[in-house]
């Protein structure tokens, strides 16, 4: 059953939606992620859930209670947002327990729970300093902290890591998702990186101009794209989209890549429509698929060997990020980080098509 709803959710301000009839549902102890680029709605909504921003319609129902005309004091949901929020004048113990106090409850009990909300944070240490004494790694778990002492219904993140450098976002994105293991707690967490929302989510949601995109696993989303903004989007290098034709020259179906007749492939496993001869088509792999041979999948039941010039190469230092050109059309493989390959060389790729995905250019939609 489902812990979260939100039912057809719509919010306009002035003459323009922002909101077009958002419809999600996330379990208890869930992790949904709501991502997109920036702009597209997911902090209006994220307002919304919190009651800081009325919707002009839907509805949103927690643990079985329509909450929209709410109070958000009333709604039982604790907030983290990017700027940290602490009072600077507080110790961080008096940070984290400030809200247990505003309720009435007496110095034992929140002396009881800073520590164990410490404890699990491992900011035991810090608990007499102030937030000027703290760096942005240590005051963004406090910041958790006074949210997760409250023990509330949901917690929302708005964009915590944004104001992180590189190395701090990867150990405070560990802890958060260590956090919600640990704690079972049911989470809303707004990102535009989808990175972020790949590692911690057990939804994502993708949003664009107001409107979800898909809902899915994290490895729904990225091996299972609904349709080409979302294949875009997510993933980084960002999905191969190639243009092809349906041929059903020979006897056998497959896709012509390149505009070139002899650049034929078959048909990719997952996609079991009849499709027309001629149908114009983009075939998504992403980089991992396209490989050199020592790296391809001998487990693949569909593997094309396809030579193309090689325009660039970016070593990463676990692997070689190579791009390929064909008659115009160019592409980004993944391959080994000591592959023997050159700029200008023509190189043998290996196209591992199970891993293909194919859209419809028309549309836009993936073609099952």
């Amino acid at each position: 059953m489902s812990f979260l709803e939100i039912k057809n959710l719509r919010k306009k301000i002035g003459n323009v939606e922002i909101l077009k009839g958002i419809d999600i549902d996330l379990e208890k102890g869930g992790f949904l992620v709501l991502v997109g680029p920036s702009g597209c709605g997911k902090s209006t909504l994220l307002n919304a859930i919190a009651g800081l921003l009325p919707p002009s319609s839907g509805d949103i129902v927690i643990d079985g209670q329509i909450v929209t005309d709410l109070h958000p004091s009333k709604r039982d949901i604790a907030m983290v947002f990017q700027s940290y929020a602490l009072y600077p004048n507080m110790t961080v113990e008096e940070n984290i327990a400030f809200a247990l106090e505003m309720r009435g409850v007496d110095k034992a009990s929140r002396e009881t729970a800073v520590k164990q909300v410490a404890k699990t944070l491992q900011i035991e240490h810090l608990l007499k300093r102030r937030p000027s004494q703290l760096s942005g790694g240590q005051r963004q778990r406090v910041a958790m902290g006074r949210a997760l002492v409250r023990q509330p219904r949901v917690f929302l993140f708005d964009e915590p890591l944004s104001n992180l450098d590189a190395k701090l976002r990867v150990e405070v994105r560990a802890e958060i998702k260590a956090l919600h293991q640990n704690t079972h707690a049911t989470i809303v967490y707004v990102t535009h990186d989808q990175i972020e929302a790949m590692t911690l989510a057990t939804k994502i949601v993708v949003l664009k101009e107001g409107m979800v995109q898909q809902v899915g696993t994290p490895a729904e989303i990225y091996n299972r794209p609904a349709n080409l903004f979302v294949a875009d989007f997510m993933g980084s290098p960002a999905m191969n989209m190639l243009k092809g034709r349906v041929s059903d020259a020979g006897g056998q179906q497959g896709i012509v890549l390149f505009g070139n007749e002899t650049t034929k492939v078959a048909m990719p496993p997952s996609v079991t429509a009849d499709l027309a001869d001629g149908k114009d088509v983009i075939l998504g792999l992403r980089p991992e698929a396209i490989t050199d041979a020592g790296l391809a999948d001998p487990q693949a039941r569909s593997i094309a060997r396809i030579e193309a010039e090689v325009t660039m190469i970016e070593p990463t230092g676990s692997d070689t990020f190579v791009t390929g050109r064909l008659d115009g059309a160019s592409f980004t493989a993944r391959t080994r980080s000591d592959v023997l390959v050159e700029l200008g060389q023509k190189f043998p790729f290996s196209f591992n098509l199970d891993k293909a995905v194919v859209f419809d250019p028309q549309t836009t939609s993936r073609i099952d």
